[in-house]
């Protein structure tokens, strides 16, 4: 079974079936109780419609016989087929023959179906009316149920990002359900932040009670072979010792910056991405040139808060990667500047070519390219994910089609509101 990957964001594979669209809840909510009170309403119109003609033809026996005795006898025809007893304001000799009695059955017949087709036409738009009225009042009750469940799910969102541990819910309100679930979720920020404070704070006192060892043993080291006390069968075994130790210091300071970074206690100062940038040129110089790679920068200003030593190893590191993970005499472009209301620092470089499945490993500790799995400490990009996210931004890897990666990290610009945080 593969292990899930989690870390910036990549390109979207194509070929992927999006998912089907799903109505939001209260939606769904809305539809579903509109549906139910329209069916009840549908039954219960139905019921007093049968109840209603029940009632009618059962008193048919009793009206019908009383309006028969009421009624004046039937008008006999005369021996021509029109009645003997033609009223007078009826001139002889016209066609016009007065229209045949109607006999009470049928004229309680006739009131019964107008009283059932009227009553049958005022309940239907009765019920549509009040249909319409529960669709908007189901509405607002699923809008009113739900906003304490959107409180827990934008909470998780920014929880989400593993830098807002100490943020809780705190709902307010009944003990219902969304009550009991805010409590769960507040019960289980408590455990993970217990959890992921102590796992920052023994890297780093572990990795600061390192150095002091370290250093003894680089100095007993140095110290016999600056004054050419070792035997010459001993000096490869020496400097072996000593890059090794070499390398343990560098991977103690990338745990000491690792932790620092995942901090959330941080003060900030201005900082310009730019600067940071024009800094790690300087510092990578003689690397870079070794390496025969070639960096075009574009540094425009990007104004940011945040620690500056920080900002600073996030450009460093950004910059080491493209240049060590590179073909020789391939090129490296790094640029800065603003978008809206964040500032920005991408570095791209030329390379071997890497699976978009690959990229979320890379920013995990201790992981490296697919060509150096021996070199460095797998610290570089882990540093920039964490430092990024403990300063709200966002990071994104994208691999090149023809080969290397671009790796850009955003974050808020100076003096703008904070718009989101977490991986991208």
């Amino acid at each position: 079974m593969r292990r899930p990957r989690t870390g910036p964001r990549t390109e979207p594979r194509t070929g992927r079936r999006p998912a089907p669209y799903a109505l939001p809840l209260r939606t769904r909510l809305t539809l579903a109780t509109t549906a139910l009170f329209a069916t009840l309403g549908c039954g219960l119109l139905l019921l007093d419609w049968l109840s209603a003609r029940q009632l009618l033809e059962a008193n048919r026996r009793l009206v019908v016989p009383a309006l028969e005795l009421a009624s004046p006898a039937p008008v006999e025809p005369g021996p021509t087929g029109v009645p003997t007893d033609v009223p007078s304001g009826i001139p002889s000799g016209t066609d016009t023959v007065p229209a045949a009695p109607t006999t009470p059955a049928q004229g309680f017949a006739d009131f019964q179906h107008t009283v059932l087709a009227d009553l049958l036409t005022r309940s239907l738009l009765l019920l549509a009316a009040f249909t319409v009225l529960a669709a908007l009042l189901a509405w607002w009750a699923a809008r009113r149920s739900l906003r304490r469940l959107h409180q827990v799910t934008a909470a998780a969102r920014r929880i989400g990002t593993g830098r807002a541990l100490d943020e809780r819910l705190g709902l307010t309100g009944p003990h219902d359900e969304v009550r009991e679930l805010g409590d769960t979720f507040d019960a289980m920020l408590d455990r993970l932040q217990h959890s992921f404070t102590a796992q920052r704070r023994f890297t780093a006192h572990a990795s600061h009670e390192l150095r002091t060892p370290l250093t003894l043993q680089r100095t007993a080291l140095e110290i016999p072979l600056a004054q050419g006390r070792v035997p010459a069968d001993l000096l490869p075994a020496l400097r072996r010792a000593l890059d090794a130790n070499a390398r343990t210091e560098r991977l103690i300071d990338a745990l000491l910056t690792l932790a620092r970074g995942e901090s959330e206690h941080l003060t900030p100062h201005p900082v310009d991405l730019a600067d940071t940038a024009g800094h790690a040129l300087t510092d990578l110089a003689d690397e870079t040139a070794a390496a025969a790679v070639t960096v075009t920068t574009a540094l425009d200003p990007a104004p940011v808060t945040g620690d500056p030593a920080l900002l600073r190893q996030v450009a460093l590191n950004l910059l080491a990667n493209a240049v060590r993970h590179n073909h020789r005499d391939g090129t490296v472009t790094m640029t800065t500047g603003t978008r809206g209301a964040r500032a920005f620092i991408e570095v791209s470089n030329t390379g071997p070519t890497l699976d978009p499945d690959e990229i979320p490993a890379l920013f995990e500790p201790f992981q490296r390219g697919p060509e150096h799995r021996t070199e460095g400490a797998g610290l570089g990009l882990a540093v920039v994910h964490a430092v990024t996210l403990t300063h709200h931004g966002t990071v994104t890897a994208v691999p090149r089609p023809d080969g290397g990666l671009t790796v850009r990290v955003e974050l808020p610009l100076r003096d703008a509101p904070e718009t989101g945080s977490g991986p991208a």
